[in-house]
């Protein structure tokens, strides 16, 4: 499971919250006027996407995706985001989210809460597909000779 505490996996859950919900917090962390510096203003660009191979294991790269990615120091803390598409607010929005969450701002568990509901939305969702996907699996036999 995800831990929004880690910075990695608060990465990835960041990118898969809803960007409403990101504006909300960031809202409320800048309501309250901290020593803000835009490090990254959020930009829409293209970024290669690179994933593993299944049977070998051995990263390759898919291809090009549009990401909008922003960073930003919040009272010395720096904050990222990456945000697929375009989707400056978003990553902004992230950006402050990710920052607070590393200040210890007092959202900070707010909003590991809500991306906690991400994480647990998106393992829900991924157990769903597969439910309904499986019963299309292919077993393969393979024929070895009796050497």
């Amino acid at each position: 499971m995800d831990d929004p505490h880690d910075r990695s996996d608060r990465f990835e859950l960041i990118a898969a919250t809803d960007g409403d919900v990101l504006e909300r917090f960031a809202d409320s962390v800048l309501a309250e006027e901290p020593d803000l510096r835009v490090l990254q203003e959020p930009r829409p660009q293209l970024v290669m996407q690179r994933v593993r191979e299944p049977v070998e294991r051995r990263p390759f790269n898919l291809g090009e995706v549009v990401a909008t990615p922003a960073e930003v120091s919040l009272d010395g803390a720096r904050g990222f985001a990456m945000i697929p598409g375009k989707a400056e607010r978003a990553a902004f929005a992230g950006a402050v989210v990710d920052a607070a969450v590393a200040a210890d701002h007092a959202v900070t568990e707010e909003v590991v809460d809500a991306l906690s509901r991400t994480a647990d939305a998106h393992e829900d969702e991924r157990r769903r597909e597969w439910a309904e996907s499986r019963h299309t699996t292919v077993e393969f036999e393979t024929m070895e000779d009796d050497l």
